[in-house]
């Protein structure tokens, strides 16, 4: 299942060209109804936006979603130092365990969990962390956490894992029917992770990705 999967540190994906369309950064939450979850926000402060195109399609994909279903939202936008400092602390970890990889091998193995900045999809807006909820926000079994690594879970976070309750993989496939029709990708090692206009997203496509990295006070000025 693992040794197939063309992942974030793959050259072909930092080898798709990006024309970034200008679309804005917005608040992904404000006046859409779409539910914002806080306990990235300790990290990120600005996890709540997301770029106009990826607000849209979520609105979407919500409308999608049986009754008392809902999306919950959990971190959109990425500053870049953020994303440095979470993949080098954990490919530095990676390497501590397993002395006898090469760098490649880190990274490659890293970028199951958290991409390398250079190609990461949180950095441009057109990435998010979601998982799904019922109407009082109870969070549904999803078969992991967010954000639950390939190591802690035995390859469980794995979108098309095997490994997970009947009840957790329906839930599984209704996140991801909602979401696919409404034209976003999964990254397949994290079953929380969908994207729209970023460089997976454009592999997945055969086209060019629309978003570029943002710097932070592109995100704030929108």
């Amino acid at each position: 299942m693992a040794d197939d999967m063309v992942l974030l540190s793959d050259p072909v994906i930092a080898a798709i060209s990006t024309h970034d369309n200008r679309e804005p950064a917005v608040d992904a939450s404000a006046g859409t109804g779409l539910r914002l979850d806080r306990r990235e926000a300790r990290y990120n402060a600005l996890l709540h936006y997301v770029r106009l195109g990826l607000r849209d399609r979520l609105v979407l994909a919500q409308r999608a979603l049986p009754p008392h279903t809902h999306l919950l939202l959990v971190e959109g936008y990425r500053p870049p130092g953020v994303q440095h400092q979470q993949y080098t602390a954990y490919a530095d970890l990676l390497a501590a365990r397993n002395p006898g990889w090469d760098p490649d091998l880190v990274r490659r193995e890293a970028s199951r969990f958290i991409s390398p900045p250079e190609v990461a999809p949180h950095c441009t807006g057109g990435a998010i962390d979601l998982t799904l909820c019922a109407d009082d926000g109870t969070e549904l079994d999803m078969g992991t956490e967010v954000n639950a690594s390939p190591v802690a879970t035995g390859n469980r976070c794995y979108t098309s894992s095997p490994d997970i309750s009947a009840e957790a993989a329906a839930n599984r496939a209704t996140l991801s029917t909602a979401l696919t029709e409404a034209g976003l990708v999964n990254y397949p090692t994290e079953w929380w992770h969908w994207s729209y206009g970023d460089r997976y997203w454009a592999y997945t496509n055969s086209t060019t990705a629309l978003y570029a990295p943002l710097a932070t006070d592109q995100v704030v000025t929108g």
